[in-house]
């Protein structure tokens, strides 16, 4: 969105190509093809950023890199947050300014991402080490329409970050994997 504004849905996948078939059938384009995305947060000491419901993500996208502040969370119908981010150019820099300004890493997660678009609104299908997620995002009463148009109710919108899902995730399986990877949740089944 050009927005500084980020207002989504998430909701659980039951079958990826038949959620392929019905974003195709209304009117979606694959914008973006499966690629391998991988995120670090960043925080202060004391967790003073997650304290203050603020998020500081590194996150690469395949080759590209991007920098996102998220912040002034509300959860209604639909998860708003403020989101300022830019391209950035080398992910291992960048790492290293964080942390000569006192970030540290906190979580890390990964995904396999593909993204959908009908030019109002992104559609993003996220292959996830825990299961797979879609993400609607754009205007509120598009979310719905689209939401609807993938037969997706909102009893099954999800208003959590990756980051509590796991949490939740690791509580429900028993798991100690420490982040949200598919190498650390790959050798901790074994």
């Amino acid at each position: 969105m050009a927005s500084n504004q980020e207002v989504e849905v998430k909701f659980r996948v039951g079958s990826l190509p038949a959620l392929n078939h019905k974003l195709r059938a209304a009117g979606f384009r694959k914008q973006t093809p499966r690629t391998r995305e991988k995120n670090t947060l960043y925080d202060l000491p004391g967790a003073k950023l997650r304290k203050r419901k603020e998020l500081l993500r590194l996150r690469q996208y395949g080759e590209n890199w991007k920098l996102t502040h998220k912040s002034g969370g509300k959860t209604g119908r639909h998860s708003s947050r403020r989101e300022l981010e830019t391209k950035v150019g080398g992910g291992k820099q960048m790492d290293k300014i964080l942390r000569a300004l006192g970030y540290q890493p906190s979580f890390r997660y990964e995904k396999f991402r593909t993204e959908w678009s009908d030019q109002k609104g992104e559609v993003m299908i996220d292959e996830t080490p825990i299961g797979d997620f879609c993400e609607i995002e754009g205007p509120p009463r598009w979310i719905d329409q689209t939401a609807r148009k993938l037969d997706v109710s909102r009893d099954q919108y999800i208003m959590k970050n990756y980051a509590t899902l796991f949490n939740e995730w690791k509580r429900q399986t028993k798991n100690s994997a420490g982040e949200m990877t598919f190498r650390a949740i790959r050798r901790k089944k074994r």
